[in-house]
């Protein structure tokens, strides 16, 4: 399938068949994929933990039990934000590591993170086989990070549950282009555009939505952000204490 229809034809998918084993060509295709993804100055600040061992994902699926995904899939990646590999270069030169000052390096370690899980989203598809982001690992980020041995300045972002799909999913609409598309400068749009999107989502009727699109964002904004986030990143180096 060319690379255009893949991206315009793509869905989540959460259930796999739990006897379809991802090959070990299949799963380099993937990483290789993933690994080729753009990157601010070639830094390339991420890591892949490619985690094939069922003791550490059920250990996962204790701490998200929404996404028993994580277990069933054929292969579950968890891609972190990797600050260690530039530390150990700063190390070398014997200069100071000073990425603790502000949040630009942080970010920029994510952007090349997710822009490697994307890859990695496309290749897969590409393979006929199917994926679901898990960002919720970050609900439980020490624990994670310690279950995985991540060392300080790394920072857990998203997991990938890659297999072989069992249940048909459809393409999901998406918001409105003017809500989301902007020419020269940002425009701002009437309200009447959510509304709208709310209407085409409650007519899509995804199963697993219980609120209008809208207001399940309303409340998830409404409760105090992750704190366990801010704290690791503090204790790991990624902001000044």
């Amino acid at each position: 399938m060319e690379a255009l229809e893949i991206m315009k034809q793509h869905r989540t998918y959460r259930n796999f068949d739990e006897t379809y084993q991802l090959s070990e060509d299949e799963l380099q295709k993937i990483l290789q994929a993933s690994r080729q993804a753009p990157s601010w100055m070639n830094g390339q600040m991420y890591s892949i933990i490619v985690v094939k061992d069922r003791e550490i994902r059920e250990k996962l699926v204790e701490m998200n039990p929404g996404n028993p995904h994580v277990l069933h899939s054929s292969v579950f990646l968890v891609f972190v934000a990797d600050l260690k590999r530039t530390q150990k270069v700063a190390d070398h030169y014997e200069m100071d590591y000073r990425i603790g000052e502000g949040l630009d390096p942080l970010i920029t370690a994510v952007t090349d993170t997710a822009l490697a899980l994307e890859n990695a989203v496309i290749a897969t598809e590409a393979l006929g086989l199917g994926s679901v982001v898990v960002g919720t690992i970050r609900k439980d980020v020490a624990e994670v990070s310690e279950l995985l041995r991540l060392p300080d300045y790394v920072l857990p972002v998203a997991g990938l549950s890659i297999g072989k799909p069992n249940v048909e999913m459809r393409v999901k609409p998406r918001l409105p282009d003017q809500t989301v598309i902007h020419y020269d400068t940002y425009k701002d749009y009437d309200y009447s555009s959510i509304e709208e999107y709310d209407d085409t989502m409650e007519k899509f009727a995804e199963a697993r939505e219980t609120k209008l699109w809208s207001e399940k964002f309303a409340d998830y904004f409404s409760n105090t952000p992750n704190k366990k986030v801010d704290e690791f990143l503090k204790q790991n180096k990624f902001f000044q204490s």
